[in-house]
């Protein structure tokens, strides 16, 4: 199972890119051939989490391949069954109501459109403000469509943005190895951080 070949792609969810870096590490430890996939906002959009030069940088240095970052690099993933699956870690409320309306107007949207042709998983890792305001519809309509999983979630600060969702991405290994297998990994809805009890 170490030979597949796992597509990571990260959207404009900077707060979290980091989380899903070490991410990332993991599923190359489980997964040398995993490619990076980079949307076109996360890839030229300096921030007060990093500058895009040094995370396209990262993701080469970690994957030892140029990263995917256009709809023309990602379109061949489907025809040419480049992919066994396919993260998308972090996804943004943007990222989520672009795949739940069928809109494939990025690299990423792109890569999910092109790999579900061939009936295979797409691992989400949700990571929105409005994931309980108007994100909700979009999650909702991906949980009910074959072939897409999530990464257990839960609200990151119930107090403070009562409405945000947010991934453990330390589950994103698991959930991987669970979809590949055609399962969804389970709780799906994780108790708050910091709370007694919580996962």
């Amino acid at each position: 199972m170490d030979d597949l070949r796992i597509g990571f792609a990260l959207t404009g969810s900077f707060c979290t890119i980091g989380g899903a870096l070490t991410a990332l590490e993991e599923t190359l430890r489980r997964w040398p051939g995993t490619t990076a996939i980079l949307s076109e906002t996360a890839g030229s959009t300096d921030t007060r989490f990093g500058r895009a030069a040094d995370l396209r940088r990262q993701l080469t240095d970690l994957t030892g391949a140029p990263v995917v970052d256009s709809i023309r690099e990602a379109e061949p993933i489907g025809p040419k069954m480049l992919l066994d699956a396919l993260v998308i870690a972090p996804c943004t409320g943007n990222t989520l109501a672009k795949l739940a309306c069928g809109v494939a107007d990025t690299a990423v949207t792109m890569a999910a459109k092109a790999h579900l042709r061939n009936g295979r998983p797409v691992v989400v890792a949700v990571s929105t403000n409005d994931g309980l305001a108007g994100a909700a519809r979009n999650i909702g309509e991906l949980l009910c469509r074959k072939h897409y999983y999530f990464v257990p979630f839960r609200q990151d600060d119930p107090a403070g943005k009562p409405t945000s969702l947010v991934a453990d991405l330390s589950l994103v290994p698991d959930t991987l190895a669970a979809a590949l297998e055609g399962r969804q990994l389970q709780p799906l809805l994780l108790g708050p951080p910091g709370v007694a009890g919580a996962t």
